[in-house]
Order: structure tokens, then sequence, then C-alpha cells
């Protein structure tokens, strides 16, 4: 779709991120793959291992169908905005929480969303607004992990697996 616009957010562990985002409506598409870190097509061991990438879900939405302001929305509310490095039991710099873009016009509408949630938690939040520096897509077994294994770990909670 030609009015297509893309997003790329780091929420934790991608496998959720993916399932979550797929179920609202103006959501063309998500992959899960691997951004911003110092590698080139990093494998899922060496994200494991340090590369410093974030595992990210690429989001192609339709902007007439649902905002980014709307999508930002539902990605608050589904990880903690202040913890570092962490979400649920996922430790380490690859499940650090992260919005990035490729198009600077994006921007105020990040900005304004996370200032309200900023506002909203009371303190600075750990989520990073960077540009889009690379992005390499995950492995195949990582794509729609939790349609293909259902009883696979998740932080996000069940329930918001079915808003929409």
């Amino acid at each position: 779709m030609e009015n297509a616009k893309i997003i790329y957010l780091a929420g934790g562990c991608f496998w959720g991120t993916q399932k979550f985002f797929d179920q609202f409506e103006g959501v063309l598409s998500t992959e899960a793959g691997y951004a911003n870190g110092s590698t080139t097509e990093p494998t899922y061991r060496e994200v494991c291992r340090g590369s410093g990438h974030a595992e990210t879900v690429k989001i192609v939405y339709d902007p007439s169908r649902i905002t980014l302001a709307e999508l930002l929305s539902y990605y608050f509310m589904v990880i903690d905005p202040t913890s570092v490095n962490r979400q649920g039991n996922d430790k380490g710099i690859q499940y650090r929480t992260g919005i990035y873009y490729e198009d600077e016009g994006l921007l105020p509408e990040i900005r304004a969303v996370y200032a309200a949630e900023e506002a909203k938690v009371g303190q600075k939040l750990a989520v990073e607004v960077l540009p889009l520096m690379n992005y390499y897509p995950a492995e195949e077994y990582h794509q729609k992990y939790l349609d293909k294994n259902p009883g696979g770990y998740c932080h996000i909670p069940g329930k918001y697996m079915h808003l929409k």
C-alpha cells in the first residue's frame, strides 16, 4: 500500500510484541527482527551474546486505519517503560525498549505520546527514541512464534492478546 508507514518497536521479547500488534486492524504486517546493534546480519545467538541489537518488531501500518499515536499507546500498555534492559523475566540489552523510526516526519507524534506517558508515569522513561540505524529480520523460526507455539513464554499477559 502506497500510504503505509513503518515504525520499529522494541518491547522486550519480540515473540509477544509481534503477536500483540498483529491483532489490530490497520496493522498490515509485522516482522520480528534485530535493530540498532553493532554488527551486520546478526544471528539470535549473537544477539543473546551482546551484539547490542534490540529484539524489535517492524510494524507496517495504514495510518488511515490506525494512527501512530494509537500504536504507541498500545505499546506503552504492554511494557514497563521505566525498566532498563528488562521486560518480564527477560534480562539483557537485547530486551531494552525503544521506538525507532526511519521517517523523521513521525517524530512530533512520537514525542507527544512519549511526553504524555512520561507525565503519566511521573518519571523519566527508559524507552529509547532513536533513528533506525539498522534492522535485520530474525530467523524464520522466530516469526509468528507464539502462533506456532501457543504455550511459549511471553511477558505480555494473555488478556492483552485479544483486545480487538
